[in-house]
This record gives structure tokens, sequence and C-alpha cells, in this order.
């Protein structure tokens, strides 16, 4: 499931150049803490895990997790992991990273590189690498903890550190809290986390109030049909024709149907039928992928492609026992991320007084997925909010400004960030926006 692809970031040329961050005990300690963390960065990048099978990695961070003092719950969800520190009164704050790599043969040519060789759920072998950021996800997780742990003095309330699985299939946050993450956890008041962009230079910060990204639905359309001789074809009743006129007519569903204010995608990824060149099927099949932010815009694109399915098998002449069957797979929808409006403001203040406003810009939301949004759906008096860091290194970005060529996006087996300025930036703006939330005298 593509998760995000180039953050929509305008910078003037003027600010190209990363300015620093705030001169301050917090600042130093993570620049002294970063050799530490890139060890850990560098061992998650080497030794990813696909989705619902991270054992390893969540062992080595809960290991982490307790040696800082959290008390620590594992399997949560499958493989999540959950740390949970009281430290008085207050607030409750949950912070979180994505754990799972993605099924790719990893072609950056770091000298720590991915090997790692496993077998999907199809049962197919195929390389694993962290193409979508998780590893830097966690390292910066693992930072946050530590200058947390090392602040308790300034800050009271409860942080809950979670460790997710399976977020590249969309199932590990619904597994967590499915699991008791509410009833057997401390439920937060506010929830954090950061995702690295590579559409941005590093070190930058995006974040969008409101949707930031999309609801995700994996719809799978079969459609029956006659099958017979490629030279008699009106002998048969041909699905591949049927096909393509389903495959035309579900783009009319947002250029037409949908407000053109109103975001949305329907896109047909995969039409499979037939297997010879004289031969008419008895069926064709479609895989698609569709994109909304409301649940209202939701609801319209799904009952639009069964209506515009069975309409066009209708006008073919195909018999009412051969009408096409349109299967949403709800085991892999992902709901729209939608950051608390004013909570995301507040945050982003904390972020510019840090960093400066050169490096905190507000973004447009995306038409990517994460499950992350699963956490604010399952009750929205939480203030909730997901922001962006930059990781594409500088040199590179400007290079493709200026020469116009394009950069690897996630999900690419060319994705390599630079780690130290996304897990630094990650790091400093959690920790910074959970002290100003935990506050003694907030």
């Amino acid at each position: 499931m593509l998760r995000i692809t180039k953050l929509a970031f305008v910078l003037a040329a003027s600010t190209l150049a990363i300015t620093p961050a705030q001169a301050d005990a917090l600042n130093d300690a993570i620049k002294a803490d970063l050799p530490s963390l890139m060890e850990i960065y560098r061992d998650l990048h080497a030794n990813p895990e696909l989705s619902g099978e991270e054992f390893q990695t969540a062992a080595k961070l809960a290991t982490e997790a307790r040696r800082l003092g959290f008390a620590v719950t594992e399997k949560v969800g499958g493989t999540g992991v959950v740390a949970v520190m009281k430290n008085g009164e207050g607030p409750t704050v949950m912070i979180r990273a994505d754990m799972d790599g993605l099924p790719l043969v990893e072609k950056t040519g770091l000298p720590f590189a991915s090997k790692v060789m496993a077998k999907t759920r199809q049962g197919i072998d195929t390389g694993v690498m962290h193409a979508c950021g998780h590893d830097t996800h966690m390292t910066g997780w693992v930072g946050t903890a530590r200058q947390l742990v090392a602040r308790k003095d300034e800050w009271s309330g409860t942080l809950v550190m979670i460790l997710q699985p399976a977020e590249e299939t969309g199932e590990g946050a619904k597994a967590m809290l499915d699991d008791g993450l509410y009833t057997r956890f401390p439920k937060p008041d506010y929830a954090l986390a950061f995702h690295d962009a590579a559409g941005a230079p590093a070190g930058y910060i995006g974040y969008a109030p409101g949707f930031a990204l999309a609801n995700v639905d994996s719809v799978d359309i079969e459609i029956p049909g006659v099958g017979g001789h490629g030279a008699y074809p009106h002998t048969s009743k041909d699905p591949i024709v049927l096909a393509s006129r389903i495959v035309g007519a579900l783009q009319t569903l947002v250029s037409r149907e949908i407000d053109p204010q109103d975001s949305a995608v329907v896109t047909v990824g995969s039409f499979q039928a037939g297997f010879k060149h004289n031969i008419i099927p008895d069926k064709a099949n479609l895989l698609l992928t569709v994109r909304s932010y409301s649940d209202e815009t939701r609801a319209k694109l799904l009952d639009g492609i069964k209506r515009i399915a069975i309409g066009e098998a209708e006008a073919a002449g195909m018999p009412k026992d051969k009408m096409p069957t349109v299967t949403t797979r709800d085991d892999e929808f992902t709901p729209a991320t939608y950051n608390s409006p004013e909570f995301s403001v507040e945050m982003a203040k904390i972020f510019e007084e840090r960093f400066g406003k050169d490096r905190v810009r507000q973004s447009k939301p995306v038409m990517g997925g994460e499950d992350f949004s699963r956490f604010r759906r399952a009750d929205e008096s939480i203030k909730s909010m997901i922001f962006w860091v930059g990781g594409v290194p500088m040199a590179e970005y400007l290079a493709a400004e200026k020469e116009g060529t394009k950069l690897p996006s996630l999900h690419s087996p060319l994705w390599a960030p630079d780690a130290e300025k996304v897990i630094a930036t990650g790091a400093e703006a959690l920790t910074a926006a959970a002290l100003n939330l935990m506050k003694k005298s907030r």
C-alpha cells in the first residue's frame, strides 16, 4: 500500500540551507546521542521484517524500553509493543512508531543495506527493505524515549510509547486497538507520530491541519463472461470488452460525480483476463485502489463502482446470473488520517520556535494512507497529529530542483534518506511536543 509520495513543500531559494535548531540542552543532548542512535538505525535497516513478522525488531526495542525504566508489554495486537511510564498527575501522551519493512530488494548501495530474504503471505520469495523509513521512525522513537526519561523532572503525567506492527498492510493499529490498547493501558489524551518524507529536504517539517492522508480502499471486481473462440465472438459474451467499458466508465466517477474541490482517486491497478490469442475467456478481474477523505465521499465512490459495474453489464446484455461481483476488501481498509486542527497548529508553533519558521511549513494533504488514523478514530476526544520530516539529502534535493530530475519516492528500492537529520529532527520535535503537553506548569 503506497503511503506518502511527494510532500507538497514550497521552499524559497533563500531558505534551502538548513538553519541550526535552537541551541539548548535538548538539541545538544540529541546530537550527543546520535552516534548511539545511528548504530540502532543501521541495525534496524539491515534487518527489516515484513508486516506482522516484526519479532526481532520488537524484541530489540522492547529491551531498550525496559532498560530506560518503562513498564513494557509485548505481543499486543501481534508483535506490537506498549511501554508505559507514569510520572505523577497529568495528561497521557502516546507516541507511536511503526516497525514493518516492505517486500523489496534494496538497491541503495548503502554499506548496511538489507540482504534479508523472506516469503510473503502468498508464498513468494522476496527481498525485504525499509523502503518507507520505518527504521528512522523507530530510531527517533528511541531517541525521544531517552530524552523524556532524562527529563522526568520537567514533566508530569503518563507517557505511552507504542511500537506498531503491520502499518504497510493497514492491519496493525486496528489489531492493537482490538487487543485492548485503550482498555489494558492508559488511554491517551494526545497522540503523536512522524513520518519521513521523500519530497522535502532533510530536517524540514511539514504539517497539515485537518485531513492529512486519505481513506484507502481496495476493491475487487470479478466480471463473468461466456467464453468462446476468438474467431466467433458472436457466440460468446466477452468479459474483456465489458471490463474495458467498466474501466472507462469508472473515470467519470471522480470527474462527473464528485465535487471538483473534494479530492478523490479511483485507479484500476490490475486488469487480468485470458491466456491465449484466440480464446475469449470466461471471466476478467479488475483490482482497484480508491482514495478519499470524508466518509461521505468514500461511500459515494464505493456505491458508484458497484452501480457502474452492474449497469455496464446490463447494457452489454449479460444474463442476470452473469452480473459482476464487486467486493470491497474491508480487511485492507485504512481510514483517512485527520490531524486535530487547533492542536496541530499549536504543535507547529512549538516546532517553529525550536527550528525556525523556515524549517516548518504547512503542507497540502496527500492521497497516501496511514493507519495512525485509527488511534484518533477509536476515540475522537483524543487530540492527534502526525507530521512529516523531510528526508532528501540537501545536495540531492538542490540538484533535482536545478536539473528537473525525479527523486526516489517512498517504497522505492532506491530510497535512502539522510537518516541522521530525520532521526535528530523527529526525536527533537516529538520530545519538545511531549514536554510542552506535560509540562508541570501547563
